[in-house]
């Protein structure tokens, strides 16, 4: 099943690494349509990725670009146990700048694609704290679903891609609060707002389907004593074939989350915040969690009623299942030489 819509990306605002990858090399060629086009693939957790390079005036390695790569797959298999799917291709376009651009996912025969711009003078340091690619492979997590849910594809690709960073050790958890205690009042829904399946704006979309997510992991935690939360709803749905190769109703989806974690969140607040404008106090909910303004950060207050289920939320502990002991690491190996892309085009 090739997926007709893609997930796309516009830009938003968005250590203790979990050892899933260790690098082997080695040096392949085939044939190619562009001489100068380079294909890697690496395997992270037991999923391929086949990353193709085109061909450009690149300033930066493609040593720094695969490791790119390989950051952003880590902190999705941290987040989810695995990579959400058995195989990726990736291809890379260069454009002249610096910085990630034009990001769009698709689901296809046996795993999926992912399209990304890359500018290329884009300095080495810069590309190791971007997060556009994160959040195209939390696409990859979650099935497939009609045109009205869409910001549940886009919201949860915008709350967990800095969370499974900060489980994979990539950037500090207040980075994720200050910049949620910034941006994150653009998914509270205006009073004349129809709620999240008929209310398309960018804001709702995005930072409204964040909104949830935050709102439904905050209550997923509440209710189990703190021993559960989003992220094993999401494991739950992923675990079940619930990948973007799958097309299946939201309903179904939150349904089976719901039965993974043992409390009826998602559908309750799917119920509440799906036709109508649900109204939100972000700030009594900052203050209940410890998130206090700082200047142009925040501060953590440990003190807060709910500091536990703030730290809880980012922690690299609730990565972990609890057989994690019983489990190794995986190791990777990494082909690079120049070959013929084998993505197929998708219809958009």
């Amino acid at each position: 099943m090739t997926r007709v819509r893609p997930r796309s990306t516009i830009l938003i605002s968005a250590a203790l690494a979990l050892p899933l990858i260790a690098l082997i090399w080695t040096t392949v060629r085939t044939r190619s349509t562009h001489a100068d086009d380079m294909t890697s693939s690496l395997v992270i957790s037991g999923s391929r990725i086949d990353v193709t390079i085109e061909s450009g005036d690149w300033k930066i390695s493609h040593d720094d670009i695969l490791h790119w790569v390989k950051l952003a797959g880590e902190a999705v298999a941290t987040y989810y146990g695995k990579y959400p799917v058995p195989h990726l291709t990736l291809r890379i376009s260069p454009f002249d700048g610096s910085g990630v651009r034009h990001g769009t996912t698709w689901g296809r025969d046996g795993g999926g694609l992912i399209k990304i711009g890359l500018g290329t003078q884009t300095p080495s340091a810069e590309l190791n704290d971007e997060w556009m690619l994160t959040h195209e492979m939390v696409h990859l997590s979650f099935p497939s679903v009609s045109d009205d849910h869409h910001w549940m594809e886009e919201g949860l690709a915008t709350y967990v891609e800095p969370i499974a960073r900060i489980q994979a050790g990539q950037m500090p958890a207040i980075e994720m609060w200050s910049d949620l205690a910034r941006d994150m009042h653009k998914g509270v829904p205006n009073p004349d707002d129809k709620g999240l399946d008929n209310t398309h704006t960018w804001a709702s979309t995005y930072w409204g389907g964040a909104l949830f997510c935050f709102l439904a992991d905050v209550q997923i935690r509440q209710q189990t004593q703190n021993k559960l939360g989003l992220q094993d709803a999401l494991r739950g749905i992923l675990n079940a074939s619930g990948d973007i190769r799958r097309d299946w109703d939201l309903d179904k989806a939150f349904a089976l989350g719901d039965k993974t974690v043992g409390v009826n969140v998602l559908t309750n607040l799917y119920a509440k915040m799906k036709n109508d404008p649900m109204p939100v106090d972000l700030p009594a909910m900052w203050k209940q969690l410890g998130v206090e303004p700082d200047g142009r950060t925040v501060r953590l207050n440990d003190d807060a009623p709910l500091a536990a289920i703030r730290r809880a939320l980012t922690s690299p502990d609730s990565a972990k299942p609890a057989h994690a002991a019983t489990q190794s690491p995986s190791t990777s190996a990494i082909y690079a030489g120049r070959t013929r892309s084998s993505a197929r085009k998708s219809v958009s």
